[in-house]
Parts: structure tokens; C-alpha cells; sequence
């Protein structure tokens, strides 16, 4: 599956991409630049997917309409793609830097050697754009069959039928579907693509702004400049994060702007001509909704601006006007089809760019993004963090750095005669400061990110500017301060890489089995909180309550978003609305009702099925004593293991006893008389390793936040713990870490336990089991985490929330006994989560 995603899809992507672009070349009459080919062929895949996806009928069909596409372009663009095979020795340079591109924005999952993606705990709407992706390819735009009580449909409702845009969705896939590709793993193969597929634009811009003369060396300096400009700072956390709709459009933007530079090559053919621009304005729309139209109005305007310099200055040409007019009217209709499915309900659309423009919610940011970001360099592990010490004095350095390269440059194209690229950059920067002006700060983020590779470029035209002057050491100085920019982004880049979180593929490997095992068999409650569930579990109409659209009958069963379900907040009725009910395996969570039995349990989850024919339970009684153990772990207090659980058990039946007298008091228990009978599950037998609060008893630089140690550095943390039998028994780590954590009992090593990570940090993340054979009496664990290297996501979530063990055999899973009403009490004699008051057959 690594090979396939990572490999196999971006060549398959490139062929799709590469054959429809041949297909817009020669409708166009010939005017697409080679380097423009992947762009505007994936502009126009984007355009074919929106109108087959629009007809939900043909929706399915979507895989093959590209592949058709693809190949139509080959066979009539077949003398092009000859021509340009027989010259790719001449042009190294520019061919190999979409795959080195591709490498790097990839590097978090390439070098993890694993299907994964690197957006994990940092912005779930990547979760989102999978569900959509997958729906638009299977049902189109048809969202009649929804079941809006359920997290599943109801997020599908409030995206995609309320004109959320779909452009990158229905391409992604489009293309995944092709291969029968999981889009979760295909998901960030895609964003690095398309952000590869920038590098071809970005090369043109970097040459017109003086760059990538004759000679290797030049050649070189511009593939430098061509990386920078597409994956400064900002740039790269976007995609490390997952942001589809923001790199998408960056790469049309780009491919605008090249057009822009490159007008004489066809603004003046007709209407075939504006084909490709048109397409990229179509993509864009359809990618990013109208918003996008703020910077197609940008390049918009600097080709009206050059038409109207080469009309004054050419006037002899009687015919520009009238093939201006024909532009005007083939680019027209190209972007009125092309984005057909955005202005169907183009009041929606303006709708959801307002909301996002005007929106008080942050998203995952914490403040208002710095405006230096603009400038590429960023020398922390976080984009939304200020860097700190060193980090933050050679940031500032760089910045000022390349604002001044920028003011040069400026200055250099202008003196040179480029206008239009000097135009297109500043009306770039114009777009941005108008919706920093006007927006807020989740829309202000996106478009500093899109404006971040003007600024680089600039900083580079100035480097040009010293290279062009004939002083040897203007020239010297231009190689030191293209060394500076360059060693900044990359360091900048390196940082967020070595900080990211990689998805826990083998826990989502095990979601998408349940999802192949019991397809078709929901709804299902789910209570673990993961919304990439949504997609994995997608064939079972999943629900969650602390989702951001809960089932509106179980909303009090969490305490909101990403807070923890409680199962016993649940009335027995409301449950009947659901066949399955999928749990985390966590020795602390208590059992679902006694309508369900388990169907199936692996390394993660369990599955619990509704007993056929079982009625709902009269009343549910949570009956346990808030997080009491059954036993205490740490030695050396007074008393004997045996007499403390004693302790905590007669306060256990006390609170039972009360809790279950009232209960038994309700006029329903009394009209149904001897017909009542009561079920108990019983608490598991758990022990409870207390981690010191205490800092003289944790590693240097290892702080408490709450109830969670932050093990920020190498460290080793021992725990004493002590068992009252021999046997085996299973250890269980909550908690997140990417880094791997070693696990030992008595020096003895258990284990790595590394890349578990949780959906938040409101509900506490179980590691797998690790299990081990103990004497009974006192023990040592020990957890250690070793020195930080270039490892992906080494610099990742560190987290320890807590540590159990559970005997390894069935007592250790929870466990159902039964009795009449007249021996409730008897129900109180062991500790129990809670009690249910049925009438009818046992379960």
C-alpha cells in the first residue's frame, strides 16, 4: 500500500494530468507552455470532475471520464509529447524539480516508510475532504438518501450541499477511485502533487524575474529559487496540515501569473487562446469558491493592463480589438461551463466565503498569524507560534533580510521592463491587504499563505539584480545572501517536518476493517473521538456526540465538541436507534449497555452488536464511584493491598447501595412488581500506577499540564507498582507520542511504543497493550524516551495522561451478572459500573 500511494498514484496523477493538458494545448492552437502542461491539465481535470460529479448519475464515472481524457490528449498531442521526450536532456533543471518538490512537501510520510499523513491533530478538515471526495465519486451531487441524525450525513449536508467548494475533492477522488486507492492514504500524496505541479509556473516566474540564464550554475540558482518560492514556511505548514482547497488554488494562482508574464504567447490568438487561463480561473472557482475570484481579478487586471500598453503602443494592428473581444467571449463561456456547479447556487457560495471571511472561530490557530510570515522563514516547530531565542533573532535577521532583496527586486523588474510581472506582484500583495483589512483571522492565514510566494519571489528578482551587476563582488555577494534564503526556508521547513504528527496507521488500518466487516449493518455509535472515522467508517452511518454535528438525540452524551462520550448520560431508548456501537479498548471505559454483547475485538476497538429482540432497559444507574480503581498501585503505604481495596470497595457498595435504593423507589419499578429483574456489569479489575506530581520525581525539562506529564525531552520515568497475584497481565499507557517511548517492567523490556497518537487531548488516547508475566508483590516500570534525531514527527506530541494494568485473562474484561428485584443488594457486593433494570428475557 506505501508504494502505491506514494509512488504509483503521484505517477498515475501526472499521466492524467500530463495527457488532459496535451488535450488544452491543442484545442487552444498550441499556446500552452511546457511548463504550464501539469497545471492546466489538472485545471481541466478539475473542470471535467465538477460536471460529472454535478450529475449524480454519472458521478461513478468520474474515474474513467479522466482516464478518457488523458488519453485523448495523448493521441492528438502525441507529436508534442515526442518533441518535448526528445529534449528532457536539455532540460534537467526544470524536470527534476517537480519531484524533488514532491519529495520534500512529501517527506513526513516518505521517510516514515508507511501509508500515513502528516495533518494529524493539527486540522481535521482534511477528514472532512476525504468524506466528500468519497461521496461526490460514488453519489455525485445527490444527497436526498442522507440520514441527517447522524454525524455522517449531517456533515455531508452542511459541506457539500450547502455549496462548500468540491473542485480539489472531485479531483482527488477522481484519480484515487482509478486505482481503488483509501483516499486517507492517498490524501497527502495528492496535496504534494498538486504542489509540485507549482514548481512548473513557479520556474517561469523565477526566469522572468532574471534568474536561470545560460549555463549550469544559473540553471541551478533558478531550481533554488523555483523551491522557494513554492514551499516557503508558511506554504509548507499548509500542506503538512493538509489545506487541499489553499494548495490546489496556489498552484493556479502561480499558473495565472505565469500566463500573465508569458502573454505574448496568446493573448492576442482568439478565442481558442483564452482556453487555458480561462480553465485555470474555471479550477480555481471550483476549488476555492468565488473567493478565488479576488485573485483572478488580480491577474485579470495586469492583462488588461498590458492589452491596453500593446493597443497604444501597436496601433497599426486594426485587428487586436476584435481578437480581444473573441478572448473576452471564448474565456467567458470556458469559466461560465468550467465552474457551472459554483454558479448553479452561486448565492450559497457567496454565502460560505462570507462565513469563512467574517468567522469569529480561529480554527486550530491560537492568534492572528504574524504578517512577517509573508517573507518564508519561520525557525520554529509551529507556524502558529512565535519562535523563541535563536529561532526568533535569525528569523528577524532573514526577514529583514528579504524585505530588502524584495524592495530590490521590485525596483530591478521594473528597471528592466518586465511591468507585467512588477503589476502582478503588487496587485498580489494589494489582494492580501484588502482581505487582511476585511477579514478575519482564519481568512486572513490563507491568504498570507497564498501571497508568501510573491514575496520570495521578489526577494530572488533582487538576487538577480546582483548577479546581473558586473562587479565580481556584487556577484559574490548575490551567491551569500541566495545561500541565506535558500538555508532559511529549508531550515524553516526541516523544523515543521520534524514536528509533525503522522496519522496511527494501524489503528486506521483497523477502522477500515470494522468498516469492510459490518458495512451496511448501521447506524453505529461510535464513542471514541476521531472525526477521520467519518471516512473510514463511512459504510455504517456513523454517529458521534462529541462530533461537530452530534445526533441530536444523544448531544448530552458528551460535554461538546471532543469532549468524551459517556455512555451512561444515554437513556436505554434512544439507543435503539442503533444496531452497533464501535469503543475504544480502554481498561478505564465503561461497558455499553446489556442490549449489546461484543461481536469483535482487535488491537484498538471492540465492536458491540444489539441483542435481537432485546428490549431497551426501564432505566440505566451508573453506580460506580467517579475514576475509583479497584485497587491502589503504589507501595509502601500503610496497609496491605487486600485491606486498601477493602477500603475503596466498602465506600463502592455504599454508594452503590444508596444509589440503587432510590432508583428501585420509581412508580415504574413498582406497577411491573416481580417482572423486573436487574443486571450489573461488573467492574473490571484494575490497577492504577499513580505518576508523581511531584517534579523531584519526574526527568529534568518533564512538566504537568493537569493531569498529563509533557515529556519534552529524553528522559527516563520509573513507577513502582505492586500486583496481588502472579499471572499475566497487560500494561496500558494513555496518552500521545510520536517519538518512541520504551517500555520495561523490573529491567525487563516490554516494548516500543511510538505513532499512537489520540483525536484530541480532551479524551485520553490508549496506547496497545504490552503485556508481561508478574510475581505478585511490588514491581518497577519504567518509561523512557530517547534523544531527539531527524526522524518525521521526532519533535512530535509527547503526552503520558496515565498507566494501568489489567490481568491478561477474561477477568480482566468486564463481565454481566443478573438477579431479581427482592436481591438487589446482592449486585452491591463487588464493584459495578452500573445497573439495568429490565423486563423480559435475560441477557
Amino acid at each position: 500500500m506505501f508504494l502505491q500511494t506514494v509512488l504509483l498514484y503521484p505517477l498515475v496523477l501526472a499521466l492524467l494530468c500530463g495527457g488532459a493538458g496535451l488535450l488544452v494545448d491543442r484545442a487552444s492552437g498550441g499556446v500552452v507552455p511546457a511548463m504550464l502542461l501539469l497545471t492546466i491539465g489538472a485545471a481541466a481535470l478539475i473542470a471535467v470532475s465538477q460536471l460529472t460529479t454535478y450529475v449524480a448519475p454519472l458521478a461513478p464515472a468520474t474515474p474513467y471520464v479522466l482516464v478518457a481524457v488523458a488519453v485523448a490528449g495523448a493521441i492528438v498531442g502525441w507529436d508534442r509529447a515526442r518533441t518535448l521526450a526528445r529534449a528532457w536532456r536539455s532540460s534537467l533543471w526544470q524536470v527534476g524539480i517537480g519531484p524533488l518538490a514532491y519529495a520534500l512537501a512529501l517527506a513526513p510520510v516518505l521517510l516514515a516508510g508507511r501509508a500515513s499523513f502528516s495533518s494529524y491533530l493539527a486540522l481535521a478538515d482534511s477528514a472532512v475532504h476525504m468524506v466528500g471526495a468519497d461521496f461526490l465519486i460514488r453519489h455525485g451531487h445527490d444527497f436526498s438518501h442522507l440520514d441527517l441524525d447522524n454525524s455522517y450525513g449531517a456533515t455531508i449536508h452542511n459541506y457539500y450541499d450547502e455549496s462548500y467548494p468540491s473542485g480539489a475533492d472531485t479531483l482527488f477522488g477522481g484519480s484515487s477511485f482509478s486505482l481503488g486507492l483509501p483516499l486517507i492514504w492517498t490524501f497527502q500524496p495528492f496535496t504534494a502533487f498538486m504542489l509540485a505541479t507549482a514548481s512548473g509556473p513557479a520556474w517561469m516566474l523565477v526566469r522572468r524575474a532574471g534568474l536561470g540564464g545560460a549555463g549550469t550554475g544559473a540553471r541551478a540558482w533558478a531550481a533554488a529559487a523555483t523551491l522557494t518560492v513554492i514551499l516557503p514556511a508558511l506554504v509548507y505548514a499548509y500542506e503538512l496540515i493538509g489545506s487541499i482547497k489553499e494548495i490546489v488554488a496556489l498552484a493556479l494562482i502561480l499558473g495565472m501569473g505565469a500566463l500573465v508574464v508569458e502573454h505574448r504567447r496568446w493573448l492576442w490568438g482568439g478565442a481558442r487562446a483564452a482556453i487555458p487561463f480561462a480553465l485555470l480561473v474555471a479550477a480555481g472557482v471550483g476549488a476555492l469558491g468565488v473567493a478565488f475570484g479576488a485573485w483572478a481579478l488580480a491577474a485579470a487586471v495586469a492583462l488588461v493592463a498590458v492589452a491596453a500598453r500593446e493597443l497604444f503602443s501597436d496601433r497599426r494592428r486594426v485587428d487586436l480589438p476584435r481578437r480581444g473581444g473573441a478572448l473576452l467571449v471564448g474565456g467567458a463561456l470556458v469559466v461560465l461551463v468550467g465552474a457551472w456547479p459554483t454558479w448553479t447556487n452561486v448565492g450559497g457560495s457567496v454565502e460560505v466565503a462570507q462565513g469563512i471571511a467574517s468567522t469569529s472561530n480561529p480554527g486550530n490557530l491560537r492568534s492572528p498569524l504574524h504578517p512577517t510570515q509573508l517573507f518564508g522563514v519561520w525557525l520554529g516547530g509551529s507556524y502558529k507560534i512565535l519562535p523563541t531565542g535563536l529561532g526568533l533573532t535569525l528569523t528577524s535577521v532573514l526577514v529583514a533580510l528579504i524585505l530588502l532583496l524584495a524592495l530590490v527586486g521590485v525596483g530591478n523588474v521594473v528597471r528592466a521592463g518586465r511591468y507585467e510581472l512588477a503589476l502582478w506582484s503588487v496587485l498580489m500583495l494589494i489582494v492580501w491587504l484588502l482581505v487582511r483589512a476585511s477579514a478575519t483571522t482564519w481568512a486572513d492565514a490563507k491568504a498570507l499563505m497564498l501571497t508568501s510566494p510573491v514575496l520570495v519571489l521578489m526577494a530572488w528578482a533582487g538576487i538577480a539584480a546582483l548577479f546581473a551587476a558586473g562587479a565580481g563582488s556584487l556577484r559574490v555577494l548575490g551567491s551569500v545572501l541566495a545561500l541565506a534564503l535558500l538555508g532559511g526556508v529549508v531550515a524553516s521547513d526541516a523544523l515543521q517536518y520534524n514536528a509533525s504528527n503522522l496519522a496511527p496507521t494501524a489503528r486506521f488500518d483497523e477502522l477500515a476493517s470494522i468498516d469492510s466487516r459490518f458495512a451496511g449493518r448501521g447506524p453505529t455509535l461510535f464513542t471514541d473521538f476521531d472525526e477521520y472515522s467519518l471516512y473510514l467508517l463511512r459504510d455504517m452511518d456513523v454517529g458521534g456526540p462529541n462530533f461537530v454535528y452530534p445526533p441530536p438525540s444523544l448531544v448530552g452524551a458528551a460535554g461538546g465538541h471532543g469532549h468524551p462520550v459517556q455512555l451512561d448520560r444515554i437513556a436505554p431508548a434512544k439507543l435503539q436507534a442503533y444496531p452497533l456501537i464501535v469503543t475504544r479498548r480502554d481498561p478505564t471505559a465503561v461497558r455499553p449497555p446489556a442490549a449489546y454483547r461484543l461481536l469483535w475485538q482487535g488491537t484498538y476497538y471492540q465492536v458491540w452488536g444489539r441483542r435481537p429482540g432485546v428490549r431497551p432497559a426501564l432505566e440505566h444507574i451508573a453506580v460506580a464511584t467517579p475514576s475509583a480503581p479497584l485497587l491502589t498501585a503504589r507501595p509502601g503505604l500503610r496497609g496491605s493491598v487486600a485491606t486498601r481495596g477493602l477500603g475503596r470497595t466498602a465506600f463502592a457498595r455504599t454508594h452503590c447501595v444508596r444509589t440503587l435504593e432510590g432508583a428501585l423507589r420509581s412508580p415504574t419499578v413498582r406497577r411491573r412488581g416481580n417482572r423486573v429483574h436487574l443486571v450489573a456489569a461488573l467492574a473490571r479489575r484494575l490497577i492504577t500506577v499513580p505518576i508523581p506530581r511531584s517534579h523531584l520525581h519526574r526527568p529534568a525539562g518533564w512538566t504537568r499540564a493537569g493531569q498529563r506529564i509533557l515529556m519534552t525531552r529524553p528522559g527516563s520515568l520509573r513507577l513502582a507498582f505492586r500486583v496481588p497475584r502472579a499471572g499475566l497481565w497487560q500494561v496500558w499507557l494513555q496518552g500521545d507520542a510520536m517519538r518512541p517511548l520504551q517500555v520495561a517492567v523490573d529491567g525487563r523490556q516490554l516494548g516500543s511504543l511510538g505513532g499512537q497518537l489520540g483525536g484530541n487531548t480532551l479524551v485520553a488516547n490508549t496506547f496497545s497493550p504490552l503485556t508481561v508475566k508478574l510475581a505478585a508483590g511490588a514491581h518497577t516500570l519504567a518509561i523512557a524516551r530517547s534523544g531527539a534525531n531527524v526522524a518525521p514527527g521526532d519533535g512530535g506530541a509527547a503526552v503520558l495522561a496515565g498507566v494501568f494494568l489489567t490481568p491478561a485473562s477474561p477477568a480482566g474484561q468486564p463481565a454481566l451478572v443478573t438477579a431479581p428485584v427482592v436481591r438487589w443488594r446482592s449486585l452491591c457486593r463487588r464493584p459495578a459500573q452500573w445497573v439495568e433494570l429490565l423486563v423480559g428475557s435475560r441477557p
